[in-house]
C-alpha cells in the first residue's frame, strides 16, 4: 500500500503477521523506518533529526547510554538502512532560490516507457526539490526552486515544458513556507524489539550517572 501526505512517502507491507513501515522525508537525517527499531533507537534517531552533528559521545549522554553501545546502535542504524544519510538543511534564500512554485504535471499517455523516460528527464532537473507521482490527476507533483520570477519562466518553458511525454504544465507560486523539513514524529513503542546481537537493548546501568552501558 502506497500513501502520500504534503513530501512524505510511504510503504506498508505485510505478511506473516509481520509489519514493516518505511517512510521517506528529507531532513538534516533521512530515516527509513522499522517496527524493529526500539525505543533507545526511537530516542537516537530524535536526537539526530534535531541535530545530525551530535558526536557520538554527546548523543550517547542524551539517551543516557555509554559511548560504546550508542556506537553499535548508530552503525547498525547506517547498516541496515534506517538512516539513509546526512546533510546540512540550506535556507534557500541565503543562496539566492529563495523563488519556490509547485508544480503539477499530467502525461499524455500513461505507459511504462512514456513513465519511465519523464522520470528519467526529471531527475537531471536540478531545480527540482521534490517531485512525487501522484494517483488521479495530476500525474505528478512537483517543488521547484529559482532564484526569481523569470528564472522560473524560463526554466518552465525550455525544460519543464519539454520533458518527455508532458500534455500539461500548472504552477502555483509559493506566498509563504510555513513548515518545511520537520523531523519525522516516532511512535513511541511499549516493548522493546532486539534486533540481533549487535542491537540488543542495553539494561546494565552505571550507579553513578544512571546510564545503560
Amino acid at each position: 500500500m502506497l500513501g502520500r501526505v504534503g513530501s512524505f512517502s510511504a510503504k506498508v507491507y505485510c505478511g506473516d503477521s509481520r509489519k514493516i513501515l518505511q517512510i521517506s522525508h528529507v531532513s538534516g537525517v533521512t530515516l527509513k523506518y522499522s517496527t524493529h527499531v526500539d525505543e533507545i533507537d526511537r530516542q537516537i534517531l530524535a536526537e539526530l533529526q534535531e541535530n545530525g552533528r551530535l558526536t557520538v559521545t554527546e548523543l550517547a549522554d542524551r539517551v543516557r547510554l555509554t559511548p560504546a553501545p550508542c556506537h553499535r546502535r548508530l552503525r547498525e542504524l547506517e547498516r541496515t538502512g534506517v538512516i539513509t544519510g546526512y546533510r546540512a538543511v540550506l535556507d534557500p534564500a541565503a543562496v539566492g532560490l529563495g523563488f519556490e512554485t509547485l508544480v503539477s504535471v499530467t502525461l499524455d499517455r500513461g505507459d511504462a516507457d512514456t513513465v519511465a523516460a519523464f522520470e528519467a528527464a526529471l531527475a537531471a532537473v536540478p531545480q527540482i526539490r521534490h517531485a512525487e507521482r501522484l494517483f488521479g490527476d495530476p500525474d505528478y507533483l512537483m517543488r521547484v526552486v529559482a532564484t526569481d520570477l523569470n528564472d522560473y519562466a524560463a526554466l518552465r518553458d525550455q525544460k519543464l515544458a519539454t520533458l518527455p511525454g508532458v500534455q500539461r504544465i500548472s504552477s502555483t507560486m509559493v506566498m509563504k513556507c510555513i513548515v518545511d523539513s520537520r523531523p519525522l514524529p516516532l511512535p513511541r513503542t511499549g516493548s522493546r524489539t532486539a534486533r540481533g546481537p549487535a542491537t540488543t537493548p542495553d539494561r546494565q546501568t552505571t550507579r553513578s550517572r544512571g546510564r545503560r552501558a
